[in-house]
């Protein structure tokens, strides 16, 4: 039986001009993940695999946590790259089924008149009202947000990155993607409704850790967005959702 972690990238730039990119608070919360990993599990910290999306903030985010732990950083590769070169200790697949869905569509889908930006609690509670709408109208069909795919395709591509790990590993294995995604996978393991995948969402932190217990035929919840890397005095004030 093997372990896959599941890691929300750290945080990002919300309200900039480009989302996709680390602060430095997220870099930070990155480094101190890698940091506990190698505290926690010594010499024995190592992953059969690395699984991300090609997502900016989520390939800094592992880069950050392989900093903070010591780890090798091997060349990012495509399914397809990957069935052409030699087995890597440690094979870094990039996973486009991982991304994050477009949250700006989906607003934009329900709401198309432009919005400030979200830099007052008003405008921020407004920001996921509308995006709570957004998900549940594109989940059940009702509207197709620009440039994204169904929602059935877009579960499509984070079931199959956990069947690929089911098939190809029998270790640990690092999946580093963003809320979307791990809440996807979640309630695609627990079978909920799209409303509760929402809910799952909403609530995931910035590098939380949700952990899988997995075998060739399933995959087992065991931990749901826990912060152990932050539980401690000097990091409580780093807890972010954005």
């Amino acid at each position: 039986m093997g372990t896959l972690y599941l890691v929300r990238h750290g945080q990002a730039s919300f309200g900039a001009d480009d989302y996709d990119q680390l602060s430095p608070l997220g870099q930070r919360q990155g480094l101190r993940l890698g940091q506990y990993l190698r505290e926690r599990f010594g010499g024995r910290l190592r992953f059969e695999a690395v699984l991300t999306g090609t997502l900016r903030r989520q390939r800094q985010t592992w880069a950050a946590i392989a900093e903070g732990a010591g780890l090798a950083q091997p060349t990012p590769r495509t399914l397809a790259q990957a069935a052409d070169v030699a087995a890597e200790p440690m094979p870094h697949l990039l996973w486009p089924g991982l991304n994050e869905y477009d949250s700006h569509a989906v607003i934009h889908a329900v709401h198309p008149e432009p919005l400030p930006k979200p830099d007052t609690p008003e405008l921020y509670r407004l920001h996921f009202r509308l995006l709570r709408e957004g998900l549940t109208r594109w989940m059940h069909g009702e509207v197709a947000p620009v440039g994204m795919p169904s929602y059935a395709d877009f579960v499509a591509g984070v079931v199959g990155a956990l069947e690929h790990v089911r098939a190809h590993s029998r270790g640990d294995v690092l999946l580093v993607s963003s809320g979307g995604p791990i809440a996807t996978a979640v309630g695609h393991v627990l079978a909920t409704p799209p409303e509760s995948t929402i809910e799952l969402n909403m609530r995931i932190r910035n590098t939380a850790v949700t952990e899988f217990a997995f075998t060739p035929k399933r995959h087992m919840l065991l931990t749901y967005n826990t912060l152990p890397h932050l539980d401690t005095e000097p990091y409580r004030d780093w807890l972010t959702y954005a």
